[in-house]
């Protein structure tokens, strides 16, 4: 079994994205390590106590290539003016140990964080990318909301969901 581990959150500089730049002292930062790698990558803001997903995506090059392409800023970018306040933020999946990621297992992790995100934040900018399930299992998976009955948090702990 191949294992991936995740990395950070690592701040973005905000002024940078709200003036269209790319934040190259990123890569000058605690993030420099992964700069060649490939992998997942989660773009997040942090605000208040919480941190809210709102882009997924997958890095066949290196992550200082694609993170931060014209397409992808004006995502973050359209992300940041949902908020008054905020700190972007960036969380990186990458393999654990030596070896570079399998490319089909890359793009089932990223359609599972897109989902997993999408939960968190219907407003998650790529989720025509992959689509959102039109199913639920009520109490257990997309459901709604309401406390899940004593059925539905056994079959949670069965299956560790």
């Amino acid at each position: 079994m191949r294992k991936y581990e995740p990395f950070g959150p690592f701040d973005i500089d905000y002024e940078a994205l709200q003036d269209g730049k790319r934040p190259q002292h990123f890569w000058k930062g605690p993030a420099s390590a992964l700069a060649p790698r490939r992998g997942i990558y989660v773009f997040g803001i942090r605000a208040g106590q919480g941190m809210t997903p709102w882009y997924v995506g997958q890095a066949t090059k290196s992550f200082k290539q694609e993170i931060f392409q014209d397409g992808k800023l004006l995502k973050y970018l359209a992300a940041l003016n949902k908020y008054r306040r905020g700190t972007p933020i960036m969380f990186f999946i990458a393999r654990h140990g030596r070896g570079a990621i399998k490319a089909s297992q890359a793009r089932e992790i990223e359609r599972f964080l897109i989902h997993t995100g999408w939960k968190r934040n219907p407003g998650i900018r790529n989720i025509n990318d992959v689509g959102i399930p039109d199913w639920g299992i009520k109490g257990v998976l997309r459901g709604g909301i309401g406390k899940p009955s004593r059925s539905a948090r056994a079959f949670r702990r069965l299956m560790g969901v």
